[in-house]
């Protein structure tokens, strides 16, 4: 009976569980613990439905991957469909450090087919947190196949294009170049780089954790890049430019240019430099290879200008070309400046004022004229305006304003002096003669339509002044240098002396000399400059007639422009020295 009663004591008899526990303290434990797998459930519905974008793309950068498929970048051709540039394919080498194949062997023998030291290879591979590195760009398609076969775990190849360039260093700087990122840096590849370059596709894949594809995406093809066919006759540029490197080494002259245009139609069929660069091999290379000077260099262009001075007073009805100058004694003073011929001719018609290049004959011709007048008439020649040609880093040149003009400036401009322009700028001037009096566009790209032109002078001035370049051309003119085979021809000759600073050097030139042919119909207009002949001779119809006169004669003859003149040229008498 006892301890029955014993088992049937309360437990709230016990002092310690009598005690009543609060209420709002087991509501406020549930409530939190309700309250976290609500703040639970939350998260995991963000996660999962509502704000997912960040883990999906952190998922995304691991295994799913956009590949860019590259675009065959466009070719280029000159005017007869020769290749001047082309793609081809050239594979690239790239490696995730981390998964890198360690082989000493397998790793010596790559870095022997990338032609690159194994130190230098080690180092490209030390950072094993990267998931990306380049190993090396653009390698040969062979080399590739090689480095594939060595089955490299972690090495792998990415398809891209290289550019090659057939006619090398003589259409260096007509043609330009590409980065490795397959963009136009220089010449043709960069101003026409929107439509050679095409745009690229892309790929969307999945990959796993070595980095092979396991599942596709979506795909945008690439667009390739559109052809160019330029003007440029590839056969006339590399003559050009072969003419001109002989002339510069002959003369140990510091560089030289070649402009070769089309006197009716505009294009542009050669424009060489010398120093040039092989374009598919830029390494320690120098500015004064890549310079494209024929567009880019400014110079004062010495006597050529004097054509437009004479020109202007003809075309005004001042003089005829049988008016006579008086040049006597040589040499005049304006406004404290001494300004000589190289020796006194004493009374000149105005044909022989171009045809001894006097510049005492000149000025005093273009002191009769208003500074408006032949401000006037060197702009629209395209003087001091830049050049209209799809070309990057075309000049302007430099002309002033003619109301800050001085008679001593308006005199030195009249043979060249005080201005300056580019050996495009000056070739292009003179379709002004060789165009019936029209100043026409110059182009690129081919065509086959005859330009239209602004008026500049009449027909029957041009034509006088056709006359006149070729007495300069001739025998006792400046230039007989400049005769050709078969093919009449006029010209003029330049040499100025080079600025340096605020003076002009006494020993330092660049030697021009500017012409067409055939005189009486044009077909071609050549321009070429030295600069800084040094071998003892400097005048421009000794050392760049010369090469005016071969590029003549091979351009015509690939034309087919048939000889207007019997196959000796006129007989060559010593050339008189061309005034400064």
């Amino acid at each position: 009976m006892s301890r029955n009663r014993e088992r049937a004591v309360s437990h709230a008899l016990s002092p310690l569980l009598a005690s009543k526990a609060p209420v709002w303290r087991s509501k406020m434990i549930v409530a939190g613990i309700a309250l976290g797998f609500l703040g639970l459930a939350g998260r995991a519905a963000w996660v999962q439905v509502f704000g997912n974008e960040f883990f999906r793309k952190q998922g995304e950068v691991r295994f799913a991957r956009t590949l860019e498929l590259p675009a065959n970048r466009g070719r280029i051709f000159d005017r007869n469909g020769l290749l001047l540039a082309t793609s081809v394919l050239s594979p690239s080498i790239w490696a995730i450090p981390e998964d890198v194949d360690r082989d000493p062997a397998k790793l010596k023998e790559l870095a022997r087919l990338l032609e690159m030291p194994l130190a230098e290879l080690n180092k490209k591979l030390e950072d094993e947190d990267r998931t990306f590195v380049w190993i090396k760009r653009q390698v040969d398609e062979p080399i590739a196949r090689q480095i594939a076969a060595l089955d490299i775990k972690g090495v792998y190849q990415r398809k891209e294009y290289k550019r090659r360039y057939p006619e090398g260093e003589a259409a260096a700087h007509v043609v330009g170049f590409t980065s490795v990122e397959d963009h136009g840096q220089e010449g043709v590849e960069l101003s026409f780089d929107k439509d050679l370059a095409g745009r690229a596709g892309s790929r969307r894949v999945i990959k796993d954790r070595l980095g092979r594809i396991v599942e596709g995406m979506g795909e945008q093809p690439p667009l390739d890049g559109k052809d160019l066919q330029l003007s440029i006759d590839s056969k006339v540029q590399f003559f050009a430019y072969q003419k001109l490197r002989d002339a510069v080494v002959e003369n140990k002259a510091r560089a030289g240019s070649v402009v070769v245009l089309d006197a009716v139609t505009g294009e542009l069929l050669a424009l060489a430099n010398y120093p040039s660069f092989p374009p598919e091999n830029r390494h320690n290379l120098n500015g004064e290879q890549l310079r494209n000077r024929a567009l880019t260099d400014v110079f004062e262009p010495g006597s050529t200008m004097k054509p437009f001075t004479i020109g202007l007073a003809l075309e005004t009805g001042r003089v005829t070309p049988q008016t006579v100058v008086q040049t006597a004694p040589g040499h005049v003073v304006i406004g404290g400046a001494r300004i000589s011929d190289s020796h006194p001719h004493g009374a000149l018609t105005v044909q022989q004022v171009i045809q001894k290049s006097s510049n005492v004959g000149t000025l005093k011709l273009a002191l009769q004229m208003q500074p408006r007048e032949m401000w006037e008439l060197f702009t629209q020649a395209g003087f001091g305006q830049k050049p209209q040609i799809s070309f990057p880093g075309a000049a302007s040149g430099r002309l002033r304003p003619f109301k800050s003009w001085r008679p001593v400036e308006q005199a030195t401009m009249s043979y060249g002096y005080g201005l300056s322009a580019s050996l495009f700028q000056m070739t292009r001037s003179y379709t002004v003669f060789a165009h019936d009096g029209q100043i026409i566009p110059a182009t690129l790209l081919k065509t086959d339509h005859p330009a239209t032109g602004v008026q500049v002078l009449s027909p029957k001035t041009a034509a006088e002044i056709r006359t006149m370049l070729q007495m300069a051309a001739g025998p006792g003119g400046t230039g007989p240098k400049a005769q050709t085979l078969g093919y009449s021809v006029g010209g003029k000759s330049g040499t100025a002396h080079k600025q340096i600073g605020k003076s002009y050097a006494t020993n330092r030139y660049r030697s021009w000399f500017v012409g067409m042919a055939p005189i009486d119909k044009p077909r071609i207009i050549v321009g070429v400059m030295l600069d800084e002949p040094s071998a003892g001779r400097y005048f421009g119809g000794d050392v760049a007639a010369p090469v005016f006169s071969s590029t003549v004669q091979q351009t015509l003859r690939l034309m087919g422009v048939q000889p207007d003149m019997s196959v000796k040229p006129q007989i060559v008498v010593n050339a008189v020295e061309e005034s400064f």
